[in-house]
């Protein structure tokens, strides 16, 4: 869609099956059309106009005129106990039909006056539902209704085991749909900047924010400097070389990374030397001697390899600390001891316990742990280049806004396949077709399609 479109489309909002940031802005403002000035016809034509807008407007309309149902599905709550102790016989002599007539209850808990009532004309679009594109984009498998049809008739998709390639499929109770994780990864994840690159557009914006707020803070400290130069009678006051390279060196993140694991590298170098053998001691000798060589390099260097030299020197200290041995030859109530002791923090410098073997093999216990779970991070979400969307994988902008499944679909994200339980029904106080719509203009939309007139 053309720039132009989006800027002029925003004039009048209208809904569409997307994550898009101008459809969630959209999403903020639609309001009920008035319809003092206008006719019944009127109306009825402009709520359908934005309903079809919403609801797979991809659908043809004579399409959805033949899809298009007058018999809202609908159920009402019974009473178990009724309905095991009747049969039905009882419905001619007016003893009702077992309906439950116990009192409703809010979120809250306090009691409803009076039962809720059935939105049925939300179900308006129920038939839109059982379409196998609609239903891909309810299981957040696409970020909208126009890209999981692409999915579809490009053949990533398999309903029952095998290749569907026909948008409009009509699902049935039971089938089970699923899309090709590769795709469904693109999809919802972040957009790469640029191909040879595992960046994406919101990491360097929120990069770039920071540095910016680093910049600006930086100039009023700067500002504080020469206020204070000229009220201070020897008259000058000196930036300290941390404000310098906050302002100057673009790399002073990666240098704080550089900096902790290398001091997580010297205190378990130091704390638990007696129980590390001689190979792992130099190994994290050598592991401090490349992290100190690469602090000459950080200016020279640009910020993908900073980033890419991070994460080598973080997997570098995890494959050491992963062969650390856990357990040693202590007694039991040492061990016992070491097991139950919170304190992660960092030993005093009394000499005394210093010596204690029981917090040093704790200490390096506990390091070993962490580090292992962030490789395991790591080597669950790579930085690969070579993929379509951004590594690590993380999850596009504006999409929690959308983020909900509806009752009638069952998903497992892992293996990225859903099964379509049932068809969607209304119920007192919820409608189990989303929109976001209200119930009048609902009501509207389905009269202009009973032809009425």
């Amino acid at each position: 869609m053309p720039r132009t479109k989006k800027i002029h489309a925003l004039k009048r909002p209208k809904l569409r099956q997307s994550w898009s940031k101008f459809n969630l802005y959209n999403l903020s403002r639609v309001t009920t059309p008035p319809a003092a000035n206008k006719t019944f016809f009127q109306q009825k034509w402009l709520a359908k106009s934005m309903l079809r807008s919403y609801h797979n407007p991809d659908v043809r309309e004579g399409t959805w005129t033949r899809m298009f149902d007058r018999r809202l599905p609908a159920v009402v709550p019974m009473d178990h106990r009724y309905l095991a102790k009747y049969d039905g016989s009882e419905m001619a002599s007016g003893r009702g039909m077992g309906v439950d007539k116990r009192p409703q209850k809010d979120a809250r808990g306090n009691e409803v006056r009076g039962p809720e009532k059935t939105p049925y004309m939300h179900m308006t679009f129920h038939p839109l539902e059982r379409r196998l594109d609609t239903a891909i984009f309810r299981a957040l498998f696409a970020s909208s209704t126009r890209e999981a049809r692409q999915f579809v008739v490009h053949g990533w998709v398999k309903v029952n085991g095998k290749k569907m390639i026909y948008p409009g499929y009509q699902l049935n109770p039971g089938d089970m749909f699923q899309v090709d994780p590769e795709r469904v990864l693109y999809a919802t994840g972040a957009r790469k900047i640029k191909k040879d690159r595992a960046e994406s557009s919101q990491e360097l914006r929120r990069k770039a924010e920071e540095k910016a707020a680093k910049k600006e803070k930086a100039e009023e400290d700067r500002a504080v400097g020469a206020a204070v130069e000229e009220e201070a009678d020897d008259g000058k006051v000196e930036i300290t070389a941390e404000e310098e390279d906050s302002a100057t060196d673009s790399g002073k993140a990666y240098s704080k990374e550089l900096k902790a694991l290398l001091k997580r590298a010297t205190n378990i170098l130091d704390d638990s030397k007696r129980d590390l053998s001689g190979k792992r001691q130099q190994e994290l000798r050598n592991f401090r001697k490349d992290v100190k060589s690469t602090f000459s390099k950080l200016r020279g260097m640009e910020e993908s390899d900073l980033q890419e030299t991070t994460e080598t020197f973080e997997t570098a200290l995890a494959e050491i600390l992963t062969k650390v041995p856990t357990d040693v030859d202590l007694p039991k109530n040492e061990q016992r001891a070491a097991a139950e002791s919170p304190s992660t923090e960092p030993l005093p410098s009394n000499p005394q316990l210093q010596n204690k073997p029981t917090l040093d093999i704790h200490r390096a216990r506990k390091d070993a742990e962490l580090l292992q779970a962030a490789l395991e991070r790591a080597r669950a979400n790579p930085v690969d280049t070579s993929k379509p969307y951004a590594t690590p994988w993380t999850p596009r902008d504006y999409m929690s806004a959308f983020a909900f499944i509806p009752r009638y679909l069952e998903v497992n994200q892992n293996i990225c396949s859903a099964v379509y339980l049932r068809h969607p029904v209304a119920r007192p106080g919820l409608a189990e077709v989303p929109t976001p719509f209200h119930a009048e203009t609902m009501a509207l939309g389905f009269n202009w399609y009973l032809r009425r007139r």
